[in-house]
């Protein structure tokens, strides 16, 4: 019989790396491929990913998607922002293209699958795919993934998701690969050392003028410098003496205001979610569904009885829950399973 074939989507990371080492040493024919997002992306991923790859000596392509990427990534993230949302680009991105147009990819050169380096599980019960949590709690990714199909999860591999952040790294080490030491980043790919205001600057047609920032009763309690440049939730930076902390509790777009407050205004029993995924492919047969909700990567998560409607739904928290940021994912949980998830909607 022969070996699995596989492409690995390599970004010149240590996780991605260490992914397709670990299907070499099983016995898969491995091939790399690196995406050409943009030019700043491809300077620090492609040189390290191909060095890899002639360690490895395995194949490795490049896929131009620069064009695609901006125009559905980057262009509704600039979008969003501007609209008062506070968007979460790697997941579209992980849709779109790491599943998407890659597994396209990957069926053009015969391969079986497509290798990420993500820290996530899944596992096969009944002839269906389940998506599971990564067993490294500080590293696991699943979160980012809720958007996946069954098709997509049924020619998708996560070589990592039963290991932990240190026992990658020293699998880099002993193979002496050149990314063994690089560091991790955590910033948008896309953003120039995640310097959010200068990316704005640099890339949006146009920029809203500074407005008001009002409290909860309507009054002026100071001057903004962009709605852009703010998310709900935040506090530091918004340059209003007060006797308590203020927070942003809402971003009007609509009269470029910003809406601040104590922090206890922010606090929540009920949000509404629009686009509804369903990991097993349909919605549960009975409504309300109760989980752990996740509403942003390192959130803790929070049961919620959910209210399906459609693609949209009700969430009502069991406690009041801190940080509904409209843009970001509401991800659904139970137990280490991804069940669903949607994207935060405005009241």
């Amino acid at each position: 019989m022969a070996s699995p074939k596989i492409l690995v989507a390599m970004s010149g990371g240590v996780d991605s790396s260490v992914a397709a080492c670990l299907l070499q040493r099983d016995g898969c024919t491995v091939l790399g491929a690196t995406m050409r997002l943009n030019e700043r992306y491809t300077k620090s991923a492609l040189p390290d990913a191909q060095a890899v790859c002639r360690q490895l000596q395995i194949e490795h392509l490049v896929v131009d998607i620069a064009d695609e990427f901006d125009r559905r990534i980057v262009r509704p993230f600039l979008a969003d922002y501007f609209a008062g949302r506070t968007p979460n680009p790697c997941i579209r991105c992980n849709k779109l293209f790491k599943f998407g147009r890659l597994l396209e990819v990957a069926r053009e050169h015969g391969c079986d699958a497509v290798a990420t380096g993500h820290y996530a599980r899944l596992v096969e019960t009944d002839g269906r795919r389940r998506l599971l949590r990564g067993a490294d709690r500080r590293k696991e990714q699943s979160y980012f993934l809720f958007l996946l199909a069954q098709e997509q999860m049924s020619r998708v591999l996560f070589p990592l998701g039963d290991m932990t952040k240190q026992q990658v790294r020293a699998i880099a080490e002993e193979r002496r690969l050149v990314v063994a030491q690089r560091p991790e980043s955590q910033e948008i790919c896309f953003v120039p050392g995640d310097d959010l205001p200068r990316f704005f600057a640099a890339e949006a047609n146009a920029q809203p003028q500074p407005g008001e920032i009002v409290d909860e009763s309507g009054r002026l309690r100071g001057r903004h410098r962009g709605i852009h440049l703010y998310t709900v939730g935040q506090r530091r930076g918004l340059g209003v003496a007060a006797a308590e902390p203020l927070y942003v509790l809402a971003i009007d777009a609509a009269n470029d205001r910003l809406i601040v407050g104590p922090k206890t205004s922010l606090a929540r029993t009920r949000g509404r979610v629009r686009e509804l995924h369903w990991c097993a492919g349909r919605a549960p047969a009975a409504s309300p569904v109760t989980a752990q909700v996740q509403i942003r990567y390192r959130h803790g998560g929070a049961a919620a009885d959910i209210h399906v409607s459609g693609k949209e739904a009700e969430l009502h928290f069991h406690e009041p829950i801190y940080g509904w940021t409209p843009g970001q994912a509401a991800v659904f949980y139970r137990d280490d399973e991804v069940i669903g998830g949607g994207w935060i909607a405005k009241d």
